[in-house]
């Protein structure tokens, strides 16, 4: 019963539409002989003819305006393709009429058909639009949403507005009452009907002004720092923010430019996309055999997936977790059903093991990331530290250079540059181990160097969600404490294209932009949560935990940086140590690590491979 009331409601809808443009046929054919007499009386003998002709025009019109689709369209959806398709069915219309007035006995003046078609076009467009504009302003659904600011006036405003419109759901959400955007040249124009006001600077005076209740950020390449910039207006201003789905989401056509999202961390802290050679990149690793030690872990298991990717011809994965092996296996084999996966529960530190798989397989490149990595932990567990980073990455490191691997990358830290604790020295003694094994053999030792990645296990970001999620205080250790960010993807894929770089040994240092400070990541993600910092939660400071220092570098002043073919990665120029110091100290650590000295043993001969190491006793 329900559908067949649509279906005659539909039918009576369209059934109107059609005689409301038969009548403007009459209208634009008279109005064109009042138009050819000057706004005067149409002499009777032409009215005659006018009307003699009326319903042949009508009959030819109304067929063409069918054929062509003038009633599959909404109204109130109308567009651009719909004027087109009008000024094509008068085009056509006109056309066949001037065809049958070929063969009539009398004459009709050139200038009426010309006046009758542009008539036409503009009663037929003009009834659509105007009904349109009357269902978008005066219809009151669009006017009951929060008043909203909308922050780019750009392509994506453009659609944004569009679909605002149209959507009824939205309507009741958003009621854009303005536009800021940088470009001065589009200053003081509308985007249907809406005006922009002015620039970014202006956002905080434009809140005021104009009682704006939430942000929509429709600038979908917009770089961090603007959008940074954004959400502190908000967050000052304590109104809601929005933004459109990043550009590759909407150009990919994956979503919608209406589907609206949250501000989330990667928004702040993400950098543009990284462009890569991927033809580059996969010719080093399709088709060849690799092996990831670490492949569990945040870093390992996103390289794990971008090499999956390029389809090489084996992936063995090697972790100490039975759990993070389990779970990298489980989503590679669901992703990747074809791919021929290896996982092997083993530690790098145990060399049986590490030797087996590599005279198994004879990887062509190995990725070590297998590492202990959490600054407090290790500070008072120099023994472990050093077993895990060091004699681990010697194991990994030598096995791979006795058995000819083509290539071997070693990804390191920041925390390595001017190290003040254990996990930063024994990330140093590694690089240091591959800078002078490089050239022995036919192995490639590759170092690639960067600092924090987002929502890394153990890492600020997941500890400052738990505390949220807990109604908890957030801790930070110090108002001044800075660190590099970048995302685990873009990680990933820049050690991928500084392997494809890599030739005989080199150091290379990912661009991290420009360091975040934790206090500040904290009252964003605090705003961010939907909470008010010193009402629903406060950042407590704690002071530096043991081994932490204010700021972290990414290279040594005596390594000189040099540019590579990729802007976002830089070569560092390392010095070496003499060989026969590193394996007499990596002998002295394993001798050592089977006896029951304490830390201090441990951290001395720590010093002697890493003389920089400045180690902070507490």
């Amino acid at each position: 019963m329900n559908l067949s009331k649509l279906s005659m409601r539909s039918y009576y809808r369209r059934l109107v539409l059609i005689l409301l443009d038969i009548i403007m046929v009459p209208i634009a054919w008279y109005g064109a002989y009042w138009l050819r007499f000057n706004l005067d009386l149409i002499p009777k003998q032409e009215l005659l003819y006018a009307t003699y002709l009326l319903p042949c025009l009508i009959l030819i019109q109304f067929l063409v305006f069918w054929i062509l689709g003038l009633y599959r369209g909404l109204w109130k959806f109308t567009s651009l393709p719909d004027f087109v398709r009008i000024l094509k069915a008068v085009v056509f219309g006109v056309t066949l009429s001037l065809i049958v007035l070929f063969f009539i006995p009398f004459k009709i003046p050139r200038s009426v058909v010309l006046i009758y078609a542009w008539l036409l076009v503009s009663f037929l467009g003009g009834t659509r639009f105007l009904y349109r504009w009357f269902k978008n302003y005066y219809s009151g659904n669009f006017k009951e949403g929060k008043r909203s600011l909308i922050v780019g006036a750009g392509q994506a405003a453009d659609l944004l507005i569009r679909e605002f419109f149209r959507n009824t759901t939205l309507n009741s959400k958003y009621n854009v009452v303005a536009i800021v955007d940088d470009d001065i040249s589009r200053q003081g124009c509308e985007i249907h009907g809406i005006r922009v006001i002015g620039s970014l600077n202006d956002i905080p005076d434009v809140i005021s002004k104009y009682d704006i209740e939430q942000v929509v950020i429709a600038m979908p390449s917009a770089n961090a720092t603007v959008v940074r910039r954004i959400i502190d207006y908000c967050r000052d201003a304590n109104i809601e923010s929005s933004t459109i789905p990043n550009l590759n989401d909407i150009v990919s056509g994956n979503v919608a430019v209406s589907s609206l999202r949250e501000v989330s961390l990667e928004d702040l802290l993400g950098r543009e996309q990284v462009k890569l050679d991927w033809s580059g990149i996969s010719k080093i690793i399709s088709g060849k055999k690799i092996i990831v030690s670490g492949g569990g872990g945040s870093i390992g298991s996103e390289l794990c997936l971008q090499i999956a990717n390029l389809a090489p011809s084996v992936l063995v994965i090697i972790d100490n977790s039975e759990y993070n092996l389990y779970t990298v296996d489980k989503v590679l084999r669901e992703k990747f059903p074809q791919l021929q996966l290896v996982t092997f529960l083993i530690d790098v530190s145990d060399l049986s093991a590490v030797q087996y798989v590599m005279r198994r397989y004879q990887a062509d490149i190995v990725f070590h990331a297998a590492a202990y990595k959490h600054v407090p932990i290790l500070e008072h567990q120099a023994r472990f530290a050093i077993k895990n980073n060091v004699l681990g990455t010697y194991n990994i490191a030598k096995t791979s250079l006795d058995n000819g691997v083509k290539t071997f990358v070693l990804i390191s830290t920041d925390k390595a540059v001017n190290p003040v604790n254990v996990m930063g020295a024994t990330k140093r003694a590694a690089e240091v181990i591959c800078q002078n094994l490089n050239g022995i053999g036919l192995t490639h030792f590759i170092t690639v160097r960067f600092g924090n990645v987002l929502g890394s296990a153990g890492s600020v970001i997941p500890l400052f969600k738990e505390q949220l999620a807990a109604g908890k205080d957030l801790t930070v250790t110090h108002q001044e404490v800075t660190r590099y960010f970048m995302t685990i993807p873009e990680a990933t894929q820049l050690i991928l294209q500084a392997t494809a770089l890599g030739k005989n040994g080199e150091i290379f240092v990912l661009d991290m932009g420009e360091p975040i400070k934790i206090r500040e990541l904290a009252e964003q993600m605090i705003y961010l949560s939907g909470k008010k910092l010193g009402e629903d939660v406060n950042i407590k400071y704690i002071g530096l935990r043991p081994g932490e220092k204010l700021y972290e570098e990414l290279f040594y002043s005596f390594e000189e940086l040099i540019p590579t073919d990729h802007m976002k990665i830089r070569q560092a120029k390392y010095q070496a140590v003499e060989l026969g110091k590193i394996s007499a100290c990596i002998d002295n650590l394993g001798k050592l690590y089977n006896t029951n000295e304490g830390e201090e043993k441990f951290i001395e001969l720590l010093l002697e491979m890493v003389p920089e190491y400045q180690p902070i006793f507490k």
